[in-house]
C-alpha cells in the first residue's frame, strides 16, 4: 500500500494580520476636534466613518497639516471635507501578498479593512 501525502500551504489573509481600529470618528467631526484627538492620543491616524457607520477613509496627521493654524475655518470644517485616503479598502479574505502590493502601489502604510457591507472591521499595517 502506498500513501501519498498532500502538501498543503496556508496563505496568510488580511483577516489573519489585521488589528482592531483603536480610534474612530464620524465624518461630521470638525477638523479641530480630530486634530485634538490625534495630538492627545499620540496616534498617527483616525478611522473615519460616514453617517451609516461605513468606512469613509483614514485620516492622518499629514492630511490635517494644512489646518495646523487654527481659525474659524477649522472650527467649521467637517472631516468629510478633508482630502483623505478613501476606498477601495482591503477585505479580510484578501491575501496578505495582494494587500501588501496594493498598499505599496498606493503609498500606504496603514489600510482600513472592511466587511462586504463597507463597515470597518480592522486596520492592516506593514
Amino acid at each position: 500500500m502506498t500513501v501519498t501525502l498532500e502538501r498543503t500551504e496556508t496563505v496568510a489573509t488580511v483577516g489573519d494580520l489585521m488589528k482592531c481600529p483603536e480610534l474612530q470618528v464620524s465624518d461630521d467631526v470638525m477638523v479641530d476636534m480630530a486634530t485634538d484627538i490625534l495630538q492627545s492620543s499620540g496616534a498617527d491616524h483616525l478611522l473615519v466613518r460616514d453617517d451609516d457607520g461605513r468606512c469613509a477613509g483614514l485620516l492622518t496627521r499629514l492630511h490635517l497639516a494644512p489646518f495646523q493654524a487654527r481659525s474659524w475655518y477649522t472650527e467649521r470644517t467637517p472631516v468629510r471635507d478633508v482630502v483623505l485616503d478613501r476606498a477601495p479598502f482591503a477585505t479580510a479574505d484578501m491575501t496578505a501578498d495582494a494587500a501588501a502590493a496594493a498598499m505599496r502601489a498606493r503609498g500606504l502604510t496603514v489600510w482600513p479593512v472592511v466587511d462586504h457591507d463597507g463597515h470597518a472591521i480592522g486596520l492592516l499595517s506593514f
